[in-house]
C-alpha cells in the first residue's frame, strides 16, 4: 500500500508539473522570448525542452510502474534496459538551472523537474539493487 501511495503522489506531482510546463510554454514563454535577445531566447527554448524531457521520462517510467502494480507486466520486464529511465545526459545537466537570465517561472520548472527526475532515478536504482 505504501508503494501505491508513493506512486499516486509522484504521479500527481509529475502530471501537475507537466500541465504547468505546458501552460508556461503556451502562454508565457513566447511572450518572454519576444523581449530578449536571440541567444537568450534560444537558451530559454533549450531549457524548456530539458523540462519537457525530464517530465516525459518520469511519466513513462511511472506508467510502466503502474502496469506492474496493475499486474499487466512483472517487475523484471519493467526494469529491463529498454523500459528504464533514460536521457540522463540531458535530464541531469544543470549547467543553466541557476542562470539568472532565465525567467523565474522557467527556473522554478527546471528546479522542480530536476528534483522529481532525481527522486525517480534513485527509486529505480533501489529497485534494480533489490532485483539483483
Amino acid at each position: 500500500m505504501l508503494q501505491a501511495a508513493f506512486f499516486g503522489g509522484t504521479y500527481d506531482e509529475a502530471m501537475a508539473l507537466m500541465v504547468e510546463a505546458r501552460n508556461y510554454a503556451r502562454y508565457v514563454e513566447h511572450r518572454e522570448r519576444r523581449y530578449c535577445e536571440a541567444l537568450q531566447g534560444l537558451r530559454m527554448s533549450c531549457e524548456a525542452m530539458r523540462v519537457t524531457s525530464r517530465l516525459t521520462q518520469v511519466m513513462a517510467w511511472l506508467l510502466m510502474q503502474r502496469a506492474v502494480h496493475e499486474g499487466e507486466i512483472d517487475i523484471t520486464e519493467a526494469l529491463a534496459e529498454a523500459n528504464r529511465l533514460s536521457g540522463c545526459d540531458v535530464c541531469l545537466d544543470q549547467s543553466h538551472d541557476h542562470d539568472e537570465c532565465l525567467p523565474k517561472g522557467l527556473q522554478s520548472l527546471l528546479a522542480r523537474s530536476l528534483s522529481l527526475y532525481q527522486r525517480v532515478a534513485r527509486l529505480e536504482n533501489q529497485m534494480l539493487q533489490r532485483l539483483n
